[in-house]
């Protein structure tokens, strides 16, 4: 697939491209050692395996960091040690853990275990804390469609259930720098997640954003700035399409997202933000009639206007950028 994408900076004409308990199979993970100090962290949708690619590192060459296949929304942790990723095995999903440096993956906590009250399930896109010794992620209660955010200590203990509400859905969390609390999309279901939730983790009262007039719903991440004064999102319009948004962070509260690219074809989506620099944006360029999805990098000004963007990883999915 070729095309032209419009940025709000410019034209640009591009060819589209596509103490944890380890597990008793050895986890799956691969053996040997990795560079990995600072990149992206991706699945690829032909065989649902981590992978990780170094800044520094071939694109075109991405270090395989398991093997069985079954994974979904890999994360990079603020040291670039590990990644935590979901595992899912038929009907069971699971939080897993894999050292960037290559070796067997880890088991820190399984749908179903005891200590999550309400029932856990479906796990989805968890993130490491800054200080690296919790995880948030989202999971389903039995018997509900509404999922919730649950933190769990990276030794599997400690288990807490950060949202109780029993209406509200919220999708895939972002720390602030400072741990103290989370932002996340939340709505009434994972395809109407219309405003950004902080969520503070010592249970304290959750501030709720609107997205502003333009964009329904966020489509799959907010992503907070590495100074925590700006949050990235991914915003479904009336049109189908999907766009980035940068919007300001004050006390708790979004303002009104600026849109900051504009792609000429509805098909192509742009998703999955993460902050790659105070100023830049990584994100997934994908093809809603079956190109080939990859990552892109944006430089992003004070006005909100996009600029130097290049293609950075062909042939990913789900990528997260780490550290920050």
């Amino acid at each position: 697939m070729k095309g032209m994408r419009r940025f709000l900076g410019g034209v640009l004409a591009v060819g589209l491209l596509g103490a944890c308990e380890p597990l008793d199979d050895g986890g799956g993970g691969t053996i040997g050692d990795v560079l990995f100090t600072r990149g992206f962290a991706f699945v690829r949708e032909d065989d649902r395996n981590v992978f990780v690619v170094d800044d520094e590192g071939d694109p075109n060459s991405p270090q395989r960091l398991t093997t069985v296949g079954g994974v979904y929304w890999p994360s990079v942790s603020r040291d670039a040690r590990s990644v935590v990723f979901v595992q899912r095995t038929g009907t069971t999903t699971s939080l897993q853990t894999v050292p960037t440096t290559g070796g067997p993956a880890a088991t820190l906590f399984t749908s179903g275990d005891a200590a999550c009250p309400r029932g856990c399930t479906n796990f989805r896109t968890p993130t490491f804390s800054p200080d690296g010794r919790s995880v948030v992620f989202v999971y389903s209660t039995a018997n509900s469609s509404v999922t919730s955010l649950g933190r769990v200590n990276t030794d599997g203990s400690g288990f807490q259930e950060l949202t109780p509400n029993t209406t509200i859905s919220y999708g895939a969390p972002s720390f602030l720098p400072n741990g103290s609390a989370v932002l996340a999309p939340a709505g009434s279901g994972l395809r109407q997640l219309d405003r950004i939730a902080r969520v503070p983790l010592d249970g304290s009262t959750i501030i709720y954003s609107s997205l502003g007039n333009e964009v329904l719903a966020v489509e799959n991440r907010v992503a907070v700035s590495p100074s925590g004064s700006q949050v990235a999102f991914d915003g479904r319009l009336s049109s189908g399409s999907v766009r980035i948004y940068v919007a300001g962070l004050t006390a708790g509260n979004v303002a009104v997202g600026r849109r900051v690219t504009d792609l000429t074809d509805a098909r192509v989506q742009e998703t999955w933000p993460s902050w790659t620099r105070s100023n830049q944006l990584g994100f997934l360029l994908a093809d809603a009639s079956g190109g080939d999805p990859g990552i892109y990098r944006a430089s992003v000004d004070t006005g909100g206007a996009t600029s130097s963007v290049s293609l950075s990883v062909p042939s990913a999915a789900e990528p997260s950028y780490g550290p920050m």
